[in-house]
C-alpha cells in the first residue's frame, strides 16, 4: 500500500474510483468474449455477427464501411482531448498538458492512420463502433476529470513522468511502424489476406497491439492518477483476448503457420 501511495495520487472520490471499476470489468470481459470468439466486427472479424445474423431474420446486421466505423470510434475521444485545452483547471499544472497533449496524439494519430495508413478489405458493425467509440471517450473524459482533480495535491514521491514520456513514444512510433508494415501488406484493390512479415512480426503475432499497451501505460505514469493505469491495464486485457482470436484466426488461414510465433509478448505469451 506504501508503494501504492508513493506512485499514484489518492483517488479523489468513490464515483470516480466506481466507474474505473466498471470500465475495468468490461474491458476485461471484452478480452474474454474475444478468446471465446464473440468479436467485435471490424478487421478480420467484421463479418462474424453478419454471418450469424442471416441465419435469424430477426436480426439486423447495420455496418458502415471500415474507414467510416473507425473514424466512428476515434474521433470523439480525440475531441475530447482536444476539448480539454480549453479547460484551464486540468491545464494548471506540466503534468495535465502532458496527459491531455499525449491522449490527444493518441487518438490523433489514429485518425491519421485511418485516413492515410490503412487498407480496409471490409466494413464494420454499428454495434461494434458505438461501444468502441463510448469506450474510449468515456475513459478520455475519466482520465482528464481525474488529472483535474489531481491539481493541488501533493506530488507523489517517486515521479514517473520522464519514464512515462520514454514509455509513450516507444509505443506511438512503434504502433505507427506496425500500422505501416501491415498496410503495405496488399496492392491498391487487394482485399487478400497475407500473413505480416517484418519488424516484430516474426515473433508475435499482434506486435502493433504490444506497442499500443506500451503506448497506454506510457500515458498512465504520466499521469499518475488511477484511471489510466485502469485504463491501460483493461486493454491489455482485450488486446491479448483479441491477439489469441487473431493468431488463430492465421493458423485456421495458413497451413504450417510457425508455431514460434507468439500471441503478444515475443518467446513469452
Amino acid at each position: 500500500m506504501n508503494i501504492f501511495k508513493s506512485v499514484i495520487y489518492p483517488p479523489p472520490s468513490l464515483f470516480l474510483n466506481v466507474l474505473t471499476g466498471v470500465c475495468l470489468i468490461a474491458q476485461a470481459n471484452y478480452g474474454i468474449s474475444e478468446v471465446r470468439g464473440a468479436h467485435f466486427a471490424y478487421s478480420k472479424f467484421w463479418n462474424w455477427k453478419e454471418d450469424s445474423c442471416s441465419k435469424s431474420s430477426a436480426c439486423i446486421a447495420a455496418k458502415v464501411s471500415g474507414r467510416t466505423g473507425m473514424l466512428i470510434s476515434y474521433t470523439p475521444p480525440l475531441v475530447a482531448a482536444v476539448t480539454s485545452f480549453f479547460l484551464p483547471g486540468v491545464l494548471a499544472a506540466p503534468r495535465g498538458v502532458l496527459v491531455c497533449a499525449a491522449l490527444g496524439l493518441h487518438f490523433l494519430k489514429r485518425d491519421l492512420e485511418v485516413l492515410f495508413i490503412h487498407k480496409f478489405s471490409g466494413n464494420m458493425m454499428i454495434d461494434s463502433a458505438i461501444p468502441i467509440s463510448l469506450t474510449y471517450f468515456t475513459h478520455t473524459v475519466l482520465i482528464i476529470v481525474s488529472q483535474y482533480f489531481s491539481t493541488g495535491m501533493s506530488e507523489p514521491e517517486i515521479n514517473l513522468t520522464y519514464a512515462g514520456i520514454v514509455l509513450f513514444l516507444v509505443g506511438i512510433t512503434g504502433n505507427f511502424y506496425h500500422h505501416y508494415l501491415l498496410s503495405k501488406l496488399r496492392e491498391k484493390g487487394d482485399k487478400t489476406y497475407k500473413k505480416p512479415t517484418g519488424g516484430l512480426f516474426n515473433l508475435v503475432i499482434c506486435p502493433h497491439y504490444l506497442f499500443e499497451i506500451i503506448d497506454l501505460f506510457g500515458i498512465a505514469l504520466i499521469s499518475q492518477t488511477l484511471h489510466p493505469f485502469c485504463f491501460a491495464f483493461g486493454s491489455m486485457c482485450y488486446l491479448m483476448g483479441r491477439s489469441v482470436a487473431t493468431r488463430n484466426w492465421y493458423k485456421s488461414k495458413f497451413e504450417n503457420f510457425p508455431s514460434g510465433v507468439k500471441v503478444l509478448i515475443p518467446y513469452i505469451f
